[in-house]
């Protein structure tokens, strides 16, 4: 039997995606990058960015993970540079 976690590869995949180092929230499930938080939510099906202010949080976008974390991941950083 093989148990597969797609969070595992999330922050490593970040790192590759986004060039930078994450500061990792809520676990391996949501990450901060820059002022942007990426948050895995709905059992890793959904890939949501929020922009945080403080304590304030307002949800972006949200982008579907179909197989492989890092596409979702370029998706949302081409979402994030065209300014969502």
């Amino acid at each position: 039997m093989r148990f597969e976690d797609p969070a595992a590869e999330f922050v490593p995949a970040v790192r590759r995606v986004f060039g930078a180092e994450p500061r990792v929230l809520d676990g391996s499930r949501a990450v901060l990058v820059g002022d942007v938080k990426l948050q895995l939510e709905a059992g890793e099906k959904e890939l949501w960015l929020i922009e945080r202010h403080g304590v304030l949080e307002h949800r972006l976008a949200m982008v579907e993970v179909r197989e492989d974390i890092e596409d979702a991941l370029r998706e949302a950083k081409e979402q994030l540079d065209v300014g969502v």
